[in-house]
């Protein structure tokens, strides 16, 4: 199998670090320090952009900023911003999403991800045939089925 190259947004970068006494949010935690182990294991490919940097850089937490950041070093890309990511952006928010948002999607496509992990429940409404839209307790099932297929 070659590995799904993923995409994870700020939201989903921060969601350890967030009141853990809903079970939601226990629940998002531990599937996405699941995915963070696939990662250093080389299972799936992570890629990082320019948004990540600027949103995480916007963090009044340094050590959770700092901690964050190392995983640009693990991505296997990292996105720069460019005019097509700006035009895809462009017509992704008019399907609803906010700007930043957008932004953090375009690079995901723009870097060929199958997949966009967000705890956002805004962002998991938006539907493209281009790229997959998930939470990470999805993605575990969807890691699940991929692995369980083979």
């Amino acid at each position: 199998m070659i590995n799904p190259k993923i995409y994870l947004d700020i939201c989903c970068f921060n969601r350890p670090y967030d009141d853990q006494s809903q079970l939601k949010i226990e629940l998002e935690t531990k599937a996405k320090l699941f995915v963070q182990d696939l990662i250093i294991t080389k299972k799936i490919d992570l890629s990082w952009s320019y948004i990540l940097d600027f949103e995480n850089s916007k963090n009044s937490h340094s050590q959770k900023a700092a901690a964050i950041q190392k995983w640009r070093k693990i991505a296997v890309s990292d996105i720069d911003e460019s005019p097509e990511i700006i035009e895809l952006a462009k017509n992704i928010q008019k399907t609803g999403i906010k700007n930043i948002d957008s932004l953090h999607i375009a690079c995901a496509v723009f870097s060929n991800c199958e997949y966009f992990l967000t705890t956002d429940r805004r962002i998991l409404k938006y539907s493209s045939d281009k790229i997959k839209v998930c939470d990470p307790i999805d993605f575990v099932r969807i890691w699940e089925d991929l692995v369980n297929d083979e």
